[in-house]
């Protein structure tokens, strides 16, 4: 038979409640509308099991009766359950052959509660935790003195009416960091309103995570908290309450060709611009991409690798640079100055992330070209695959049909990768000098073609710029 259990519809029940908990919280109202259909059976399906046709309509009239303790009927003669939240809609049938029976058909939930209360278990116990919380946002910041706007008695529908649009600011703000808002101990949770609170009457202007002036605030628990905390003062109009500068992301990059370090002269006081950086002696730079973009330098040729070991290995090139992508944060190349004159070339992983991050980069340069990412590449090195543990699933409008096909091959082969350094090098340094038809350069520290006398390579002439100290990777 096919009539739907209280299992089954407690499912269905639970389903919801965790997709729509943020927005009812949000809402705050308690007001919902579920309705599941019971699916009972028809006379011939009674007929083949009557005791279980009995059972089932027997467990929803048990789950009837033990809504009405939730809360008291209205008044006398009406429905069982209806200030609970829960109504079972009956219906009497007529069988020939089993005779009259009352039938349940379906089950209405009118408020969040009654759904979490029909639920049970941890989705209930949350749905009341995010509930409350959202409660004592509202209560704390919703309609702060000098937000609400009054509404005029002679036009009921201006502005004002209905709520204010403060108050769906911090709705929507709540419900985007329900997530958030629902993980936070007790502690932590009064914490970060707190905090809110505190920054809404104190404008700080702009500032660094260490710098924020709030007892017990460090970096730390700002940078851990901090898009719940931005998120409430902007549902509360305090957006500006305080601007928190990050880190610059870093990339790093070595100069292949010494003619290409050089030591630029100072800008004139009057421009208000600060010196260029000197390259003296520095031909592997780790820096914030703002700095990276402002060296006085021109590069012909850009490779743009996602492995850091192949951009370590890299020969002399002329007028060439070596970019360490770093993953998503490519994209960063493109704010190079200097990058729009040049040949860019991109070699990452051949998976599905790897032609992601081609994509990326691409949609900001659309010249670059890629190298050893195609299917026979792929093909070639089959014994060296591995899976990929979260493959990218996303459509890229920026590959070209080449890269397309072997996008498609990684995919029909169940998501495999081919991770860059497993190429070998020779091979995969043959197909950059064939691609980028350079004649055959020496390598660092091969004889009389290295980048000259007295220069180290790799991390040994390695030095960051800009604050502080970063990792390479």
């Amino acid at each position: 038979m096919t009539m739907l259990s209280v299992a089954g519809a407690r499912t269905k029940a639970r389903a919801r409640l965790n997709s729509s908990m943020a927005a009812w919280a949000a809402e705050g109202s308690g007001v919902v509308r579920l309705e599941i259909a019971l699916k009972p059976p028809t006379e011939k399906q009674v007929l083949t099991d009557q005791a279980a046709a009995a059972e089932w309509a027997g467990s929803w009239r048990a789950v009837e009766e033990t809504a009405i303790g939730w809360a008291s009927p209205t008044a006398p003669g009406s429905v069982a359950g209806t200030r609970s939240g829960l109504e079972i809609d009956w219906e009497d049938r007529n069988w020939a052959r089993v005779g009259r029976q009352r039938i349940p058909l379906r089950v209405r939930l009118t408020t969040a509660d009654a759904v979490a209360d029909f639920v049970g278990g941890e989705s209930a116990r949350d749905w009341r935790r995010l509930r409350d919380r959202a409660a004592t946002i509202r209560d704390r910041f919703a309609a702060e003195p000098g937000s609400v706007e009054q509404i005029d008695a002679d036009d009921p529908d201006g502005p004002g009416a209905g709520g204010t649009g403060d108050d769906d600011a911090l709705a929507a703000a709540i419900r985007s960091q329900a997530k958030r808002i629902l993980g936070l101990t007790d502690a932590a949770f009064t914490t970060v309103l707190d905090v809110v609170d505190w920054l809404r009457g104190h404008r700080l202007g702009t500032l660094r995570p260490r710098q924020l002036p709030i007892r017990g605030v460090d970096s730390k628990w700002f940078e851990t908290h901090r898009s719940l905390v931005t998120a409430l003062l902007g549902g509360i109009g305090h957006a500006d309450a305080v601007t928190v500068l990050d880190a610059e992301p870093r990339l790093r990059l070595r100069i292949l060709d010494p003619a290409l370090r050089v030591t630029a002269e100072p800008a004139a006081p009057a421009t208000g611009q600060a010196a260029d950086i000197s390259l003296a002696g520095l031909d592997d730079i780790t820096a914030p991409i703002s700095q990276l973009g402002r060296l006085p330098i021109a590069p012909q040729l850009v490779f743009v690798f996602e492995n850091l070991e192949s951009v370590l290995a890299m020969p002399a090139w002329p007028a060439a640079v070596a970019v360490h992508g770093s993953g998503y944060a490519v994209d960063g190349v493109a704010r190079f100055d200097w990058i729009a004159d040049a040949r860019v070339i991109y070699w990452g992983d051949l998976d599905s992330h790897g032609f992601a991050i081609l994509n990326r980069l691409r949609s900001h340069l659309p010249a670059v070209e890629s190298v050893l990412m195609d299917e026979a590449n792929l093909l070639a090195h089959r014994d060296l695959w591995v899976p990929e543990p979260k493959p990218s699933t996303g459509t890229f409008a920026h590959l070209t049909g080449t890269e397309l096909r072997a996008l498609d091959r990684i995919r029909a082969e169940g998501n495999v990768r081919l991770e860059q350094e497993r190429i070998p090098w020779d091979t995969a340094l043959n197909r950059l000098r064939t691609a980028v038809g350079n004649p055959t350069p020496s390598r660092l520290g091969e004889g009389e073609g290295d980048l000259g006398a007295g220069t180290r390579r790799g991390t040994e002439t390695e030095r960051l710029l800009g604050e502080g100290d970063d990792d390479d990777g």
